[in-house]
């Protein structure tokens, strides 16, 4: 099944000036574009020259927003062994849940439910998997629907932030919690909170490539609507996941698998890593 981006690049604008603060008026002023024009970009018009004007007042890469504009971008198509995405429906959208598991101890890890958690537990049954332990990136409700079913209500351990405490789960501190063991898979949490006030990356060793859970704090080619601090989202995500390798297996919490690499080269929000030339 392929996943379509979780944002349209006239979402990816509306964010960002949402996050700087800045109104129609302002973003008109910065840039020279019109106020009509930038309008028209909000709505989904397609523009490039509008879009390169107001790209870099609201520190986005605008070839890469251009890009986005002309649906000229995805990331390929990834599969890794002991990887496996579910994608389930939520009211208007869809969410992601991901199963992480070792292939000789069949010992299975569980970040987030989504909407419904029956197709990772039937992949778990189908698949002859132990299901030991739950992760949850952030406690956004289409993200945690399904809690209840997947621990069989508290007989398999659930982990969240505790500044994102809930029902069901143990919390953890980062600092006292360096991580996590489950058969052969090494589980070290990451603070990516500004989406969310204790989000979490999980960055997952013992495949044969890493992985990293991000939740919303990243999405391919956009990111979380960083509703607690924009600021705070952009600056955890540069230090927790663009500092993994390149080839690291990106997971967001809504739409495709992507990469470290490929968001370096395409993601508008971060014009730092792309050429210059």
């Amino acid at each position: 099944m392929s996943i379509p981006l979780e944002d349209l690049f006239n979402d990816v604008i509306a964010k960002s000036m949402r996050g700087l603060g800045l109104s129609d008026a302002d973003l008109t002023a910065k840039s020279g574009a019109s106020a009509e024009a930038i309008a028209a970009a909000k709505s989904g018009a397609v523009d490039d020259a509008v879009l390169l004007k107001i790209a870099p007042h609201l520190n986005l890469h605008g070839p890469s927003l251009a890009t986005m504009a002309h649906n000229a971008w995805k990331p390929a198509d990834l599969s890794l062994p002991g990887l496996a995405q579910f994608n389930t429906t939520y009211h208007d959208m869809t969410v992601n849940a991901y199963l992480v598991w070792d292939a000789e101890t069949k010992n299975a890890v569980a970040f987030d439910t989504g909407a419904d958690a029956g197709p990772m537990i039937d992949f778990i049954e189908k698949h002859g998997l132990n299901l030991s332990l739950i992760f949850l990136t952030h406690t956004h409700p289409d993200h945690i629907m399904d809690l209840a079913k997947l621990s069989a209500d508290g007989a398999v351990t659930v982990f969240v932030h505790a500044r994102e405490a809930c029902a069901g789960a143990k919390t953890f501190e980062l600092g006292e919690t360096e991580s996590w063991e489950s058969g052969g898979l090494k589980i070290e949490p990451r603070s990516t909170w500004g989406h969310s006030k204790g989000g979490i990356t999980y960055v997952v060793s013992g495949l044969s490539k890493p992985v990293a859970i991000v939740g919303d704090a990243l999405f391919a080619s956009s990111m979380g609507g960083g509703m607690v601090s924009f600021s705070d989202a952009l600056a955890t995500n540069r230090k927790e996941i663009f500092t993994l390798p390149d080839h690291t297996v990106l997971c967001p919490g809504h739409g495709p698998l992507t990469t470290v690499g490929e968001e370096k080269a395409h993601n508008p929000f971060y014009p730092e890593f792309k050429s210059h030339t």
